[in-house]
């Protein structure tokens, strides 16, 4: 087994079964910066799993950014489907001073990995906004790149094109938001039937990205979504459990969330606190 003092936060083995850490934003620990091309090229040498967000650009490409506007995390102004290349060029992360991430430039830098680094494109915009210029475009860049992608997304119509487009391509997808929604008006059954036609439907999803608060919720009144998805050969990412103190490891609260929910052994836990994760359960298996 792994000792403590090298835990590289990549994943935790209980009863068997590998449960991945994946780091949230490009993150290994919540103090990295955001979106951080360093930490990405760690995570390729050392096989790590990895999530970024992608938002479209106004020439059909994308820059790894979370919001709409460019406001929130970088030093620039307005909306960023309508900006092209040349308008971000001068633009830079408010953390670090740091350039953005186009696509153009993952492409280039996912050429030599660690055969178990695996990353995640979490699209943020549906493929109304996207279009087929912009499945276009990551099928150019992305189709014979060395590294294991995944493309995940809460538009199930992008998520087919990107079937289309790219088969080679893992595809995930992140019904949580809707399940919520559905779970308020037609009870616990109906979101198990809504899940049902999602893993059945035509995007052939290989991951499926549930919140975890939702797993739990479910598993209290009799529905193990994890279990379900398994039935049907599908995998489960757990997003996204962060420790508020990683340094103290898990409160009594977050144990028997973290605890609860490993018992259900999602393949996945999304979380911007890897190292922190994998120290904090160790400890805690080891008293």
């Amino acid at each position: 087994m792994t000792r403590l003092q090298d835990a590289q936060g990549l994943e935790i083995l209980h009863e068997g079964h590998r449960t991945r850490l994946k780091w949230h934003r490009l993150r290994k620990r919540f103090s990295d910066p955001l979106f951080s091309a360093e930490v990405m090229a760690e995570g390729f040498t050392v096989g790590a799993s990895m999530e970024l967000d992608m938002r479209v650009r106004g020439d059909g490409g994308f820059v790894v950014l979370h919001d709409k506007q460019l406001e929130g995390e970088t030093t620039g102004h307005g909306p960023i489907a309508g900006k092209s290349i040349a308008d971000l060029s001068d633009i830079r992360m408010q953390d670090g001073g740091r350039p953005l991430i186009l696509s153009e430039d993952l492409a280039a830098m996912m050429q030599s990995t660690h055969p178990a680094a695996l990353l995640q494109f979490d699209m943020k915009d549906d493929f109304e906004a996207i279009g087929a210029r912009g499945i276009r475009h990551l099928a150019e860049n992305f189709r014979d790149i060395a590294a294991a992608v995944i493309m995940s997304g809460g538009s199930l119509d992008l998520i087919v094109a990107v079937k289309e487009k790219l088969p080679e391509v893992l595809r995930g997808i992140d019904p949580s938001d809707k399940l919520y929604d559905i779970r308020k008006v037609g009870g616990w059954k109906a979101v198990e039937m809504e899940l049902r036609a999602d893993l059945r439907g035509p995007t052939e999803p290989d991951t499926i990205y549930l919140h975890w608060s939702l797993i739990l919720n479910a598993a209290k009144e009799g529905l193990d979504m994890i279990g379900l998805c398994r039935d049907e050969g599908k995998r489960v990412d757990a997003w996204t459990f962060t420790l508020r103190d990683p340094e103290a490891g898990f409160s009594e609260e977050e144990w028997t969330n973290f605890s609860a929910l490993m018992a259900l052994k999602p393949d996945q836990i999304t979380t911007d606190e890897a190292l922190a994760t994998e120290r904090a359960w160790r400890q805690r298996m080891t008293g």
